[in-house]
């Protein structure tokens, strides 16, 4: 409901805008240039679509191989510990802890449209277990601020997407987003876990983090000391070294376990062109809006609210131009898709811009949405404090996204 109302009010300013200029300041260009947009915004929605449909059935397909050959078995082993002292209310080798773990691997993936499946499957296992059906478990609200946090280790669409807009390296936004995902979660992990009353100051809960905050502590004072240049093939080695190690590592533990490779991957891959066909009719609507919201001039004067704030205290504004992306992260997936790409569009996709508001992308999830749709999949009324919770998570990635491009990028 939320997105409807936006992507109306995005409309309906631009008309009011429009109107305002053509009556005030005689511009007879105003609605020409609105009409032209829609019809150029709607083009680049479907091109980028039918890009991301290649993708979508890679990653898929190896995701699928990697399912097939153990990988949830494996992730299970490997952080179960971890899983356990943040489920308290969940018994040991529950059933929804599999589909849990595949939806937090398909974000780590940054296979947002992949996640949902798994998610909603997982939030049924919950409601299984609830005690009160309409109200949000600790165990709901935990699985859903640490999904909305998003913890992402390879933003594949985003960089499929920099790529198709014709980035020198798209890759580059890698490492970035990673820390800024990390520290997302981890400020998400925090509040929900003072909420319920976890003790964060578990052994094993200490073992985990803390383990994973020092490496991370770690690369962040290394790239402090490089010049600009240094990061940029530093990332971009590091971000396609994974990458592709990702794809070899699952194809060969597949062949370990007898698995068949191809088939495995034709299955999954399947279902990566119908999610990337059924993603077209949403970009090309939100950046229909979003282009006619700028073309009007509307978007400038909300930026430059925001640029006058800043610099009227000596900050740099170099980030603001990259705020739309922000301000719709937390409402809609496919809107601040379409807010980077117009980002992109517009200053350059190897701007400081675009490669903020990329990083802001794969930074945090869609809490509103994520909330409408898992807690309404079970009929939970009583959100509690999640919204709360996955506002505040995605506030601590944004301001992690901005400090890391200036670091890397700036």
């Amino acid at each position: 409901m939320a997105l409807n109302y936006i992507w109306v009010s995005f409309f309906l300013i631009a008309f009011v805008v429009a109107l305002a200029k053509l009556i005030f300041m005689g511009d007879l260009e105003i609605f020409p240039a609105l009409f032209n947009k829609t019809m150029e915004m709607s083009k680049l929605g479907f091109e980028i679509s039918l890009g991301l449909t290649g993708a979508m059935t890679l990653w898929l397909g190896i995701m699928k191989i990697g399912e097939n050959a153990g990988i949830v078995a494996m992730f299970y082993k490997a952080v179960g510990p971890l899983l356990r002292k943040l489920f308290p209310d969940v018994p040991p080798n529950h059933k929804l802890f599999g589909p849990l773990i595949m939806n937090i691997s398909a974000n780590m993936l940054g296979l947002d449209n992949a996640a949902t499946p798994m998610g909603l499957k997982a939030m049924e296992g919950m409601q299984e277990i609830n005690p009160e059906k309409e109200k949000a478990s600790n165990a709901m609200i935990m699985f859903l601020v640490l999904n909305t946090s998003g913890l992402t280790i390879l933003p594949i669409n985003i960089m499929v997407i920099r790529a198709q807009m014709g980035a020198v390296d798209p890759s580059d936004i890698f490492i970035p987003t990673l820390l800024a995902t990390y520290f997302a979660t981890l400020g998400g992990l925090i509040i929900v876990s003072i909420y319920q009353k976890i003790n964060l100051l578990d052994k094993t809960i200490l073992v985990y983090l803390g383990s994973l905050t020092v490496i991370i502590v770690a690369v962040i004072i290394y790239f402090s000391t490089l010049s600009q240049e240094q990061i940029r093939i530093i990332s971009s080695v590091a971000a396609n070294l994974i990458l592709f190690s990702t794809i070899i590592f699952f194809i060969l533990l597949a062949m370990i376990k007898k698995v068949n490779v191809y088939e495995s991957f034709i299955d999954g891959a399947k279902e990566g062109f119908y999610i990337a066909v059924k993603i077209i009719p949403f970009l090309v609507a939100m950046l229909v809006a979003i282009g006619v919201f700028r073309e009007c001039g509307a978007m400038d004067l909300l930026v430059d609210g925001v640029r006058y704030s800043f610099s009227a205290f000596g900050i740099s504004t170099e980030f603001v131009d990259a705020l739309p992306t922000a301000f719709m992260r937390p409402l809609s997936g496919s809107g601040a898709r379409g807010m980077m790409v117009e980002t992109m569009s517009t200053f350059g996709v190897d701007s400081f811009a675009g490669r903020l508001a990329s990083v802001m992308q794969g930074t945090t999830e869609t809490t509103l949405y994520v909330v409408a749709v898992y807690f309404g999949a079970v009929s939970i009324r009583k959100t509690r404090y999640a919204i709360t919770a996955g506002l505040l998570a995605d506030l601590i990635g944004i301001v992690s996204a901005i400090f890391l491009a200036y670091l890397f990028f700036g």
